[in-house]
């Protein structure tokens, strides 16, 4: 994994070659300029002292100066950009990835909120953190190059100290790895316990149970406390050994560099630039930071890589056959959920499911659906398994509508149309079988008002919902609980319309009410996973255990 990892970055590092370019030619064009300004320094100052015209010599001191915060700048700036347009770029392929994985996917929603925001903007800073201690190494080199060169003691005395630094560093990465992968392992765990809660927050507060749930989010944080003490300690650390590593390795210089001004080896003005290379040649080890910068975006890479390499199964290339919309379910497991289901679901036909909170219904129908692929068994409709049918196809004769359906679109109407190709006529017609159109057209804009400006009720998302589902025009029709916000007067009208506007497609509802199984021309009983029984609710209602699914509080 640490492997590939690397491999995203070096392609993170390439995407946009022509500002990778010119930020590598600031940094050159900076690394040049700190590197000239001791030897500048040293110039004007032994023409002051020497009391010759020193014009030239500070016009260049001036030059290099403005040079190097120009670059600095620029470089600030093509960083900054660079920064966010790799960032983009991972998180649309990371988006891509999570909307092809589905309902599949083992991620929780907010750890990958986590890996969307944090990792992508971490591993997108790869190209100006690798620029970055690239140019800090050259300096430091050429620092010591020019250093040897003005007098190569000094440098002797100066490379007593890289193996400290060097072994700093090396300590420093080694410390601060673990803790990087442990503090974002736990960040998208404690993002994931946070997203469930805020999506129950009716629901625990009902119960009143706020205090538990609240321990159960923060469960993580003594974990997550733990990976950032580490880490602070082990930048602490480095921070007063470089600090006292700078000041020890001038002295040393200074001391050697006094011996050669009394020998007349050096000027003053070479020993202020003697100062200035041994700063220059420890910036590497100032630059310390961002090497653990550079281990977080490592790390970084690595989550991202365990969603883009978490295996998509292929999809199906057959097309949709003729039928009436028969759904087949052939020995079907689902781990958690399903336990060997055969079931026909007959075309054309009203199917109920009913079942306990927990028995495996909504499992059930996104199976039928295709929404779920099996870990054990096939579904099947009208003769052919879904797995072999073309996404888009499928999608096109299956229709789906949610308890809690997520409303897409700029309007009301792109709302009701997202995912087909219903022109207005088809959407209007779509929520009046919903009824839901007398509540649109009164709105500012109608089907035009804007869906943020639009505030919904339970209820009014769910009608929503089922007009999207309708207006698919769809062979199956799908609705999980998507009636459960209505009253029992609207949800009769909803079925009539539904029949007239859709007749002879196939209906499959998970419901708790009694009052719509008995309108359901079969009912499909789940207890515990697997099909309890098979009949019309007249039949099944003879069974006490069937009338206890309905009874209150059994949901």
């Amino acid at each position: 994994m640490a492997g590939s990892a690397d491999r995203l970055l070096v392609t993170v590092t390439a995407l946009d070659r022509p500002r990778l370019i010119a930020l590598i030619l600031s940094a050159l064009a900076g690394t040049a300029a700190g590197l000239l300004l001791p030897g500048a320094l040293a110039a004007a100052v032994d023409a002051v002292v020497a009391g010759r015209p020193s014009f030239p010599e500070v016009s260049w001191l001036l030059i290099l100066g403005i040079t190097e915060i120009l670059v600095g700048l620029i470089g600030g700036i093509l960083s900054a950009r660079m920064t966010s347009s790799a960032t983009a770029w991972l998180r649309r392929k990371l988006a891509d990835r999570y909307l092809a994985l589905g309902t599949r996917s083992k991620f929780a929603d907010g750890d990958a909120i986590s890996r969307l925001t944090g990792d992508c903007t971490g591993a997108g800073m790869v190209a100006s953190i690798v620029v970055q201690l690239g140019s800090a190494a050259l300096i430091s080199g050429g620092a010591v190059i020019l250093l040897a060169a003005m007098d190569w003691r000094l440098a002797l005395v100066f490379l007593g100290s890289i193996p400290f630094a060097l072994m700093l560093a090396r300590t420093h990465l080694k410390n601060t790895a673990d803790d990087v992968l442990t503090y974002q392992e736990v960040s998208g765990e404690l993002a994931a316990r946070m997203v469930d809660a805020v999506a129950g927050l009716r629901t625990i507060a009902a119960s009143g149970t706020a205090d538990r749930e609240a321990e159960r989010v923060l469960r993580p944080l003594p974990k997550l406390s733990l990976a950032g003490l580490g880490m602070w300690r082990t930048q602490a650390r480095m921070v007063w050994r470089s600090g006292l590593l700078l000041p020890a390795a001038e002295i040393a210089v200074l001391a050697a560099a006094g011996f050669g001004v009394m020998e007349g080896r050096l000027t003053v003005g070479q020993v202020l630039a003697a100062l200035g290379y041994v700063a220059l040649g420890m910036g590497l080890v100032t630059q310390i930071p961002l090497l653990t910068t550079l281990s977080r975006s490592r790390q970084c890479a690595r989550r991202i890589n365990e969603v883009l390499h978490s295996p998509v199964p292929e999809p199906g290339k057959l097309g949709v056959v003729p039928g009436r919309g028969t759904l087949e379910l052939r020995g079907v497991t689902v781990e958690g959920a399903l336990r060997d289901i055969d079931l026909v679901v007959r075309g054309g036909r009203f199917t109920a499911v009913v079942g306990r909170s927990g028995s495996g219904k909504s499992a059930l129908v996104n199976v039928l659906g295709g929404l779920l692929i099996p870990d054990e068994g096939t579904a099947v409709l009208d003769g052919r398994p879904l797995e072999q049918l073309r996404p888009y196809e499928l999608r096109a004769v299956i229709g789906f509508a949610f308890e809690r359906p997520a409303l897409l679109g700029a309007t009301i109407g792109d709302a009701v149309g997202y995912g087909s190709w219903a022109g207005e006529a088809a959407v209007r017609g779509a929520c009046q079988s919903a009824q839901v159109d007398d509540l649109i057209v009164r709105l500012p804009n109608g089907y035009r008002t804007p869906l943020a400006e639009t505030p919904l009720s339970g209820g009014e998302a769910q009608r929503i919902g089922l007009a999207r589902a309708i207006a698919h025009a769809p062979r199956v029709l799908i609705l999980d609980d998507a009636t459960a916000s209505l009253d029992t007067v609207t949800e009769f009208a909803v079925e009539e319309a539904i029949e007239r506007t859709l007749p002879g497609r196939t209906r499959v509802v998970v419901t708790h009410r009694s009052a719509t199984a008995a309108r359901a021309d079969v009912v499909v009983w789940l207890e515990s996973g697997r099909v309890r029984a098979v009949g019309t609710h007249e039949a099944l209602w003879r069974n006490p255990a069937y009338q206890a699914v309905f009874t209150e509080g059994a949901q």
